[in-house]
């Protein structure tokens, strides 16, 4: 296996960080820190970064301020969110699904979801198969 990593950027100068190899390790809190102290943060609705990256799993780490949305999509991909902190609303075709902190949703592939934050949240987005 080819292993892959980002380099930093002007947004993010500590950004150098393995995206795929045999072991990846991750550390959540750091990460939730660091996209709620980057200017993104301060500027917009949201923040995210990819934590982890291989042809056919993705795992973004996303944080929303309270109202944000994440606009109606679908996937290919079989998709789980897990809340870490705060309380979302994940919709899907008019279903109104309440999710809080310690809690996992997921849905199958084709399904069109969004996600509306009740307030501040910040959550894991795993998508996995067809990507």
């Amino acid at each position: 296996m080819q292993e892959t990593h980002i380099e930093a950027t002007h947004n993010r100068p500590f950004g150098d960080r393995p995206l795929d190899a045999p072991i990846v390790r991750i550390d959540l809190h750091a990460y939730a820190q660091q996209i709620k102290n980057e200017d993104t943060w301060y500027k917009n609705d949201r923040n995210a970064i990819t934590v982890f990256k291989t042809d056919n799993m993705h795992i973004v780490l996303v944080a929303l301020h309270k109202a944000a949305e994440l606009l109606p999509h679908s996937t290919e991909s079989v998709v789980c969110v897990q809340v870490l902190e705060g309380h979302i609303h994940f919709v899907t075709d008019g279903a109104l699904n309440e999710v809080t902190a310690g809690h996992i949703i997921t849905l199958h592939e084709n399904i069109s979801y969004k996600i509306l934050a009740v307030e501040e949240s910040t959550f894991l987005l795993t998508m996995s198969g067809c990507l």
